[in-house]
């Protein structure tokens, strides 16, 4: 009789069993929800299953301990330099008690050296390619702030490119109040390119600018905005220098190259840049015109790409020459990629086919060549390649805090004659037809009738002649057949402690991949496939989707060594920060900035900001906690006073709805931070002492409770 056959038989009567419960023999399965076992793992197994050689070098690597590992400084980082990312996690993330920091989880975790590394990288890319090709200027970049506006980070930038003249890009107002005040730090001939939709107060800012000695450059993004810039510049007595963006025909296809040809959102056909020239000359300003700027697109995938539009673009740069304007400068936008799945593909938006030394050079003979043919001078070339600077700065890390099983019960005869007896007609009929097929081995013909078998009698729940038991019994039956032919869901559902629209809201926003991977037990197999899924009351709140065109993500299984199992996301310190939102009101993580030090654990944290708090959030929507506590001051007041309190003390709850202001919105690990108001197991978190727990009521095994923050 074929194994699945056990389950289930032809006779409508109940079937003679043998034994008390209905059990499949050991069956090769077509697909299960672990991953094979193996008698030998080793991390550099778990590094070439999770690609981090890849797309995280040369940063980040798997450890002899099986943790990841930070390589701070890049390809230079010396042996002893190298930082264990769990030691950092768990000085973040232990009591003050203990040493810690007591911050909770989520973290972002910033690396100012890896921020360093980025910037000079990038300056010795373009320097290597000028010396190399002979070409007759230098390279000035500039970092834009919209990628990440953090104090920290564009002030580490301004510090670690001041050597270089490395300026910074603004695409608003507040951006240009930022980069400023930032700039007073760095270099007086670094640039200060005025990028975005402008008015009156935005073009008097960036004059403003250079009355105080930066070097200023307002970019034209409308044609229009060129009578602002003439009207203002006389009225405050400030000779400007004026860029403008060219709207070009060379076309970035894939999402990231929306902005990209001549339906973009930005920038000046060919006939309003003859007019802007003519206009500039006619007021005696044309020498104000200095430099054109062009972004073909974030992400250009390929080296051809970026050859044909810098091409393009030192084209219109050359005739701007011809018509009399002094040029000087020409910007390349944004665009130099990162390989967020380590494949190394031009034919992927999470990749590009070519490496930081060879997007230098493709940029530096394209205009080399296009001033060479028309004997122009060569420029000054500048970039905002933003996404190449950060995002390899900023690690993510949490938790994952339950999962998903895909265990199916077993069914004991007795389990079954219970469900035989009450079917209806039709669907005796369906289980016979069921039967057979299990008899004859046609697995494709029990998934058919086990189908047909559940939606006729979930039909019969619906309209009250099924109880809830033989319901179960049917799913049961049908969970058997199922993980027997190998159709049951090999995915498990890890339940993470992060908001997806917070924290990641590239992924749920267009698609964007990142790399995500447990960060330590990599020497272990992980045996289960899974996806994560988030906090927030929302079906979109979940990871399904990963870097390599996978479904799913191998993943250990959770308690393994009796501790936390932590996952990190990489390559997301570009714009998640600004772009995340407060759905369900969970803010956004605790940051920590850590850097590589001497010390016993080659780290220092330097900086420490806890999460924003309940309190926080609720004043974003306009709420005001203050008075939202003692609304509930007074209730809990009246409810003790008039009803008794049923056991409960008045001190603990108003000590809790005070905590619960002042956490995190995230989950709280009960034996680590929290602690029983009174004896009825009210949780709140004991803000002063992290490290003891009471719980009177939970039971031993409920670790979880939210804590808001």
């Amino acid at each position: 009789m074929p194994a699945l056959a056990c389950c289930v038989d032809a006779a409508v009567a109940p079937p003679p069993f043998t034994a008390m419960d209905i059990s499949f023999p050991s069956p090769e399965k077509l697909f299960s929800d672990e991953i094979p076992a193996d008698s030998h793992w080793s991390p550099s197994m778990s590094s070439a299953l999770y690609r981090i050689d890849r797309w995280g070098g040369p940063y980040f690597s798997v450890n002899s301990s099986g943790n990841v590992s930070i390589h701070p400084h890049g390809p230079n980082t010396m042996a002893h330099q190298e930082i264990d990312l769990m030691k950092i996690v768990k000085k973040v993330s232990d009591a003050k008690a203990d040493g810690g920091l007591g911050l909770q989880l989520p973290v972002i975790i910033r690396l100012p050296d890896v921020l360093k590394s980025r910037v000079e990288s990038l300056q010795l890319a373009f320097e290597f390619a000028i010396n190399s090709q002979g070409y007759g200027s230098h390279y000035q970049g500039v970092y834009p702030v919209k990628c990440n506006q953090d104090k920290f980070v564009v002030d580490d930038i301004v510090k670690f490119g001041a050597g270089f003249r490395f300026g910074l890009e603004a695409g608003s107002k507040p951006e240009l109040l930022l980069a400023m005040s930032c700039l007073c730090k760095g270099s007086s001939e670094a640039f200060l390119v005025c990028n975005g939709f402008k008015d009156a107060e935005y073009i008097t800012l960036a004059l403003v600018g250079r009355k105080l000695n930066f070097n200023t450059v307002i970019v034209l993004e409308l044609e229009e905005e060129v009578d602002l810039v003439i009207d203002l510049s006389r009225k405050l007595g400030v000779r400007p220098v004026i860029g403008m963006r060219a709207k070009l025909r060379t076309k970035h296809e894939g999402h990231f190259g929306s902005t990209s040809g001549e339906k973009g959102k930005f920038g000046l056909t060919t006939s309003q840049i003859l007019r802007v020239v003519k206009k500039l000359d006619q007021c005696g300003m044309l020498d104000c015109l200095q430099l054109l700027h062009f972004h073909i697109g974030s992400q250009i995938p390929t080296t051809a790409l970026l050859a044909d539009g810098v091409g393009e673009a030192a084209q219109v740069y050359c005739e701007l020459v011809r018509l009399g304007a002094r040029m000087g400068v020409i910007d390349i936008g944004g665009g130099l990629g990162i390989d967020y799945d380590g494949s190394k593909s031009p034919n992927s938006d999470v990749s590009v086919g070519y490496t930081l030394e060879e997007y230098a050079a493709a940029v530096v003979r394209a205009v080399r060549s296009a001033c060479d043919r028309k004997m122009v001078k060569h420029p000054v070339i500048c970039s905002e390649s933003g996404r190449a600077i950060v995002s390899h700065h900023s690690i993510l890390v949490f938790e994952a805090v339950s999962a998903s099983k895909n265990n199916v019960p077993q069914m004991t005869s007795g389990d079954l004659n219970y469900l035989i007896e009450r079917l209806p007609a039709d669907a005796i009929v369906d289980y016979q037809k069921l039967s057979a097929a299990a008899m004859g081995g046609d697995h494709e013909t029990c998934l058919q009738y086990s189908d047909q078998l559940k939606q006729k009698c979930v039909e019969q729940f619906k309209d009250g002649s099924f109880d809830l038991e033989q319901l179960a019994a049917v799913d049961g039956l049908c969970d058997l057949v199922y993980k027997a032919i190998g159709a049951s869901d090999p995915v498990r559902t890890y339940h993470v402690n992060l908001s997806v629209f917070t924290s990641i809201p590239d992924f749920w926003g267009i698609g964007q991949l990142f790399p995500i991977m447990p960060i330590h037990r990599l020497e272990e197999k992980p045996v289960v496939k899974g996806i994560l899924s988030d906090l927030t009351c929302d079906s979109d709140g979940k990871v399904e989707k990963f870097i390599g065109g996978e479904e799913s993500l191998p993943l250990h299984e959770i308690g393994g060594g009796g501790g936390s199992y932590y996952l990190g996301m990489f390559l997301g310190g570009a714009y998640e920060e600004a772009l995340g939102s407060i759905h369900n009101l969970f803010g956004g993580p605790s940051v920590v900035r850590v850097s590589q030090s001497d010390g016993p654990h080659s780290f220092a944290v330097t900086r420490a900001v806890p999460g924003p708090s309940s309190a926080d959030v609720l004043r974003v929507m306009q709420h005001e906690p203050e008075m939202m506590f003692e609304v509930l001051k007074h209730r809990a007041e009246e409810y003790v006073l008039d009803e008794g309190g049923h056991g409960l003390d008045h001190d603990a709850i108003t000590n809790g709805l005070a905590c619960s202001f002042h956490n995190m919105p995230y989950l709280v690990n009960s034996s680590c931070s929290l602690t029983a108001a009174n004896g009825n197991g009210y949780y709140s978190s004991d803000v002063d002492n992290y490290s003891t727990v009471t719980d009177s009521d939970a039971a031993e095994d409920e670790q979880w409770s939210y804590c808001c923050a």
